[in-house]
């Protein structure tokens, strides 16, 4: 029998060391998933970082040099980058190796990438859906993948041990593995995450241009839910920018039914249809109540933020 405990893959290279790939190469190791860890960034400076925090056992910025010999190779890129770095890779992976990436939007990431992996290598996408507004090497942590989703979207003709595989590691770090098409992750998570940060955007941008008028009053007398919404709209600008722009149909498709809920709730509003506002309301509250009984949030107070450290 399998030692559980064995590394799944012997060299992982990730591509990218910001939020997500310090929190794979700090899991990876914490749990044993990998023998040998490999990060590239084109950035010196980030480099530099996780050589100092001890989280790789190699950076370079050379991406071939990264990706040769290596097993499982992960871009942690912005969506938009994903296709140029497949193509500079693609001629160094290993025969059998696995191709896959963080993105939040996979058809595209599957227009981009698919056509340069080569035959003898493995493209399963993937989208593990956890992380905070921070970025950067310094952002990451070993847990946080613990019980939130990762969505595998393999391609048609899959191969399933490779798909076995995958899905081995992302539960060694903690996760739990659904898999669907990628058309379908892409209509879910308009919903579930970029149509929210699009609002949230769009709420916080509000804010600031009436800053001004208010006298400072938005941000000295914010309340609970405005805030929420600039922790959403703190999120990395690049990466969101990649989002919209590859995910754009079915953006499009939720923000049109959103349009269209929302003019139905300013006539619920303008009627004075209480009774139509509080069968909304408890709705939505149901909705809230079953994601914290899924165990993807908590009940605790002020949805279990700490309390602010004195200095």
């Amino acid at each position: 029998m399998a030692d559980p405990r064995a590394p799944i893959f012997e060299k992982v290279a990730l591509i990218g060391l910001g939020l997500i790939g310090s929190s794979i190469a700090r899991g990876a190791r914490a749990y044993g998933a990998a023998t040998r860890i490999v990060a590239s960034d084109a950035s010196e400076d980030v480099r530099a970082r996780v050589r100092e925090l001890g989280i790789a056992d190699e950076t370079t910025a050379d991406l071939a040099e990264a990706v040769i010999g290596a097993d499982l190779v992960i871009l942690c890129v912005p969506v938009g980058a994903c296709g140029e770095v497949a193509r500079v890779i693609a001629p160094h992976l290993a025969p059998g190796a696995i191709l896959s990436d963080v993105g939040s939007v996979k058809g595209a990431i599957v227009a981009q990438v698919a056509p340069h992996v080569p035959a003898s290598a493995h493209f399963i996408p993937a989208h593990p859906i956890a992380g905070t507004e921070y970025s950067g090497p310094d952002a990451g942590f070993a847990t946080l993948f613990q019980n939130r989703w990762c969505i595998l979207t393999p391609q048609d003709g899959f191969d399933g041990e490779a798909v076995g595989k995958l899905s081995a590691f992302w539960t060694r770090l903690g996760a739990n593995v659904e898999t669907m098409s990628a058309t379908h992750h892409d209509l879910v998570l308009a919903v579930t995450s970029h149509l929210p940060h699009l609002i949230a955007y769009n709420i916080v941008g509000t804010a600031a241009d009436l800053e001004e008028v208010t006298q400072s009053e938005v941000i000295k007398f914010s309340a609970s839910g405005f805030r929420d919404f600039t922790r959403i709209a703190a999120s990395d600008p690049t990466m969101w920018r990649d989002i919209f722009l590859n995910n754009k149909d079915a953006v499009l498709e939720m923000l049109g039914r959103f349009d269209e809920d929302l003019t139905a709730l300013r006539r619920m509003i303008r009627t004075g249809d209480g009774d139509g506002l509080f069968a909304l309301f408890t709705r939505t509250r149901a909705i809230r109540r079953s994601i914290i009984a899924q165990g993807q949030d908590t009940a605790a107070p002020d949805f279990g933020r700490a309390a602010p450290r004195e200095e």
